[in-house]
């Protein structure tokens, strides 16, 4: 049972440490949506896109994880990444410029 213990409380602050991420991603772009996606063995992975159009990411252990920690944060999960949730994405030079690099082999 102690092992037990031990894997919930490490995994209670996992949530916590990422909830906290999620809260300060949240604050700095005027608030925040997510979307959770399974990656496999690595674990999940939490796409936040902020009100003015920032965005980041962050991976979770596992899916459950990941969505009590977007829970625990408060802010709005969409099932999918696509259309108005989407468009709210503004890239900046650097994405263009790897985005070209990648196309043409670099």
């Amino acid at each position: 049972m102690a092992d037990t213990q031990q894997v919930d409380q490490k995994a209670e602050r996992k949530v916590a440490r990422l909830a906290k991420e999620i809260s300060a991603f949240a604050k700095a772009h005027g608030g925040a949506e997510g979307q959770v996606a399974y990656i496999g063995e690595r674990g999940a992975r939490i796409v936040l896109v902020g009100e003015d159009g920032g965005w980041g990411d962050l991976v979770a252990p596992s899916t459950e994880i990941a969505q009590q920690a977007v829970e625990k944060a408060g802010i709005t999960v969409h099932e999918s990444f696509d259309g108005e949730f989407a468009a709210k994405v503004q890239t900046g030079p650097y994405e263009w410029k790897r985005m070209a690099g990648i196309q043409i082999g670099g």
